[in-house]
């Protein structure tokens, strides 16, 4: 679920502007996971230009607060939101931790990082929602580790069934700056993709796993 429609408006356009999103239909990109894909999104580019990287600052803190209440704790998921997620604790005043993909293997072995007592509420940041694995497995961890999660909050999703199940399933409520839906139409406003392009690319979000693939 979108915060409201004008910040996902503002935010799609951003993230095109810089190349954070890129929409190329008729040369479809690879993911790691092997899925063709007629989008690339690496929120990441946002942390090098500084208006940007604090608009989404400024709007993830505002919609926290006004969604969640000011949490203890902002929780970052490793490795791409902790710069986002570091920048919103800070405007906040609170507390950041982050969250591993799994426990070190030496040390203490840790998969929170940083200090969370028992019982302290968080608010997760996350920089983008596919299917939704990796960003849950880092609930379940802050949970272990003894944390109220009240949410998750990230960038963009691509609001794939299998992650809006994902989500319902494991009980957490997911905010978004901006979402596929809205992306695609703004895309088509500003020109960035035709109309024909648009069909497409909404094909593809109906079963990303065999878009593309020959049979």
């Amino acid at each position: 679920m979108i915060f409201n429609k004008d910040t996902a408006k503002k935010t799609s356009e951003l993230l095109l502007q810089i190349n954070a999103i890129k929409l190329n239909p008729k040369n479809p990109f690879t993911w790691a996971s092997g899925w063709k894909s007629p989008i690339y999104c690496d929120n990441r580019i946002t942390l090098s230009f500084p208006p940007i990287r604090n608009y989404i600052r400024e709007e993830f803190s505002k919609n926290i607060e006004k969604q969640y209440g000011k949490p203890d704790v902002i929780a970052g998921v490793a490795t791409g939101a902790i710069g986002i997620g570091m920048l919103v604790a800070e405007y906040m005043g609170l507390p950041f931790v982050y969250v591993r993909p799994e426990p070190k293997k030496h040390g203490r072995q840790n998969q929170v990082e940083g200090f969370l007592q028992k019982g302290q509420s968080v608010v997760v940041v996350e920089d983008l929602i596919s299917t939704g694995g990796s960003s849950l497995l880092a609930v379940e961890a802050l949970k272990a580790a003894g944390a109220n999660v009240k949410g998750m909050v990230a960038i963009f999703t691509y609001g794939f069934d299998v992650s809006v199940q994902n989500f319902k399933n494991a009980n957490v409520e997911l905010h978004t700056l901006s979402n596929y839906d809205n992306l695609l139409e703004l895309a088509v406003s500003k020109k960035y993709i035709t109309e024909e392009e648009q069909h497409t690319l909404q094909e593809w979000r109906v079963s990303p796993s065999t878009w593309g693939v020959e049979v």
